[in-house]
């Protein structure tokens, strides 16, 4: 098997980007050993204290947001980064390449239950037009991406990205711990049987998707022909590993609860992210009827609706919205 750095060697990636890329993982290493250890390492609970998201942290959050954070702005080749848990861009060296967005730790919500969890990261190329310290570093649509990936803290650490090509797999090797290839290049099934969706916020819905999700489950009788299985993680980086692994299709539709929140997952550390991966993989990623990685970002912590997974499924899902 191919290790990470004569794998990103042969995509074309420089020596820099590389050792960028190895930092970001760097951190997820030390928070993986953290996940293993479970109740043995003290991680495991909430915190007293709210994010910018208004969601109650936990201490895993907290220690995975601090571990990144730190060795980033170490890196000399980081401007600016930006963490959901954070509420403003943080300034790393002045005059560095790239910028750095992260979501430290996906799913907190099956910390404590030992489920599936993660943290997803991007890359993108910094901006000269505006200061190191200015939320505008950050607004650039998903397509100018050079990296995203996310690493899944799972039975086995699993490492999934793209640096503009494929998208590859690598598990991490305890023994020499370090990311080995195992997946060349994932490819989403154009078709699927499976769908995501929190089927606990139904009542809050739009109509579009109520008439989206209601055909779905009809079975073979209904409108699409055929029976639809649910999954659900509680989890994107879950979901969205499973898409790209089996085929399927991921909601996170718009909801009434919460005017001020319309949408629940966040542009720029999820959505873009995730829909880059899929995309390479040769899957489809919207919002509602606008390709997320074409949005132009408006604010650091934007919401929006998702929709993404295997080719056919997306499109038939985002034609009934009008």
């Amino acid at each position: 098997m191919k290790r990470l750095i004569p794998t990103l060697k042969g995509d074309g990636v420089s020596i820099e980007f590389i050792m960028l890329i190895r930092t970001v993982l760097a951190a997820t290493k030390e928070i993986a050993f953290r996940v293993s250890q479970g109740e043995l390492s003290g991680i495991l609970g909430s915190t007293l204290d709210e994010n910018i998201q208004g969601e109650t942290q936990k201490k895993l959050d907290v220690l995975s947001n601090q571990l990144i954070k730190d060795m980033l702005l170490a890196d000399d080749q980081v401007r600016a980064i930006a963490s959901e848990e954070e509420d403003n861009v943080v300034v790393g060296t002045q005059g560095a390449p790239y910028i750095v967005a992260f979501d430290p730790l996906d799913g907190s919500s099956n910390i404590d239950i030992n489920g599936q969890i993660g943290t997803i990261f991007t890359i993108y190329p910094a901006r000269d037009d505006v200061p190191a310290d200015s939320p505008l570093q950050f607004q650039q649509p998903g397509k100018n991406q050079l990296c995203a990936g996310y690493v899944l803290y799972g039975p086995a650490t699993m490492l999934v990205m793209t640096t503009g090509g494929p998208t590859r797999c690598y598990t991490l090797d305890l023994t020499h711990g370090g990311f080995l290839l195992t997946q060349e290049e994932l490819s989403v099934p154009t078709d699927t049987k499976e769908f995501a969706i929190n089927m606990a916020n139904s009542r809050f819905w739009a109509d579009e998707t109520t008439q989206y999700v209601n055909d779905l489950i009809q079975g073979e009788e209904g409108p699409l022909g055929k029976r639809y299985n649910m999954r659900w993680n509680a989890a994107m980086v879950g979901d969205i590993h499973r898409v790209l692994t089996r085929g399927g299709i991921f909601m996170y539709p718009n909801d009434n609860r919460d005017p001020k929140k319309p949408a629940k997952l966040r542009l720029l550390y999820e959505a873009n992210p995730m829909a880059m991966l899929i995309e390479n993989a040769g899957g489809k990623a919207y919002a509602n009827k606008q390709r997320i990685l074409d949005i132009m970002p408006d604010e650091l912590h934007q919401r929006v609706p998702v929709q993404m997974g295997s080719a056919n499924e997306v499109e038939t899902c985002i034609s009934y919205y009008d």
